[in-house]
């Protein structure tokens, strides 16, 4: 069983592309390198590996996969709009990461100590949050660089040192 703690955020499938079994995949400020023979979808909360015949570029973020076993739009139209995730040892340390690797990473603050864990980011607005899901509610912080301390990506935890009263909002 493919557990989340060893794959990084990617993207998210795109719809089927052709007739032939290809879809669409949008890295999120990632590329797959040679070596990236599958991805890992999210489907009902469990990864499940998909394997690729075959991949080819189509622009700076967005690849065309062939997935195997899969010959028709059909077959991996329930794929579209997925959650992708790829092996954390795929990812290059010196890559630009995206916000959206921190998915799972656990959220600490330098006096307040453990706040939770980081179960999505809020993009939607042109100041990116990370939801953090405390004591069973969420909790925004934003994802900002001078607010972060520390971050070890083995251990998956950020350290921030953030304005005082700035999690009671």
């Amino acid at each position: 069983m493919l557990k989340k703690e060893d794959f990084a955020y990617f993207g998210k499938f795109l719809k089927p592309h052709g007739t032939r079994g290809e879809i669409g995949l949008l890295g999120d400020s990632m590329t797959l390198g040679d070596d990236c023979d599958f991805v890992a979808a999210d489907i009902d909360g469990i990864l499940v590996p998909f394997f690729f015949e075959y991949t080819k570029q189509k622009n700076n973020d967005t690849i065309i996969a062939k997935i195997e076993r899969m010959e028709s739009a059909e077959q991996v139209r329930f794929l579209t709009n997925r959650e992708v995730y790829i092996p954390r040892e795929w990812v290059e340390e010196g890559e630009n990461l995206s916000w959206g690797y921190f998915r799972g990473f656990t959220a600490k603050e330098s006096t307040m100590g453990t706040l939770g864990e980081i179960i999505d980011v809020d993009d939607s607005t042109i100041n990116t949050l990370f939801v953090v899901e405390r004591d069973g509610e969420e909790i925004l912080i934003p994802a900002q660089e001078e607010f972060i301390v520390e971050m070890n990506h083995e251990e998956r935890y950020i350290i921030f040192e953030l304005p005082e009263g700035l999690i009671s909002l």
